[in-house]
């Protein structure tokens, strides 16, 4: 429909089947916006250790520390970010933290952005093993409401 805008979410999480899904959607798709999506882990550090500080209250946290699951999802967002672009898109970047499952995370960062389209790439497991472990790109497409382009690997 003419002046809506077109968005695409790209799941991209550094492998070489979601290297092959950004230049898939950048030689078929013409979009507004690319939305280039890395989910990240945040690494659970525990509880505290218990410390006893005789001399005062307890020194503040270091306010510099970042998780370094979130600083490796960044390095890979600007990977795909730069490659989404390289080759045509106009791809803005998004890290989300997984709040449940990598697919339900996919599917809730479509519904903030409102994509058009989710594009994802697959392992393509086949067989008996496919019967008892889906790919996250089968359940992003059977669970979601929005289109899905899912990019198998290179054969």
């Amino acid at each position: 429909m003419p002046g809506e805008e077109t968005v695409v979410l790209i799941a991209f999480d550094g492998s070489p089947t979601a290297r092959r899904a950004v230049e898939h959607a950048s030689r078929f798709l013409t979009v507004d916006r690319a939305v280039v999506l890395t989910v990240w882990t945040p690494i659970d550090r525990g509880s505290p250790p218990v410390a006893y500080d005789l001399d005062g209250p307890p020194d503040p946290p270091a306010v510099d520390e970042i998780d370094i699951a979130l600083a490796e999802a960044q390095r890979i967002n600007g990977d795909g970010v730069a490659l989404a672009t390289a080759t045509g898109l106009p791809a803005e970047p998004m890290c989300t933290a997984l709040t449940s499952t990598v697919w339900a995370t996919i599917i809730a960062a479509a519904d903030d952005v409102d994509a058009d389209l989710i594009v994802t790439g697959t392992r393509a497991i086949t067989g008996f093993r496919s019967l008892v472990q889906s790919s996250v790109a089968d359940h992003v497409r059977r669970r979601g409401h929005r289109p899905v382009l899912i990019v198998p690997p290179e054969l």
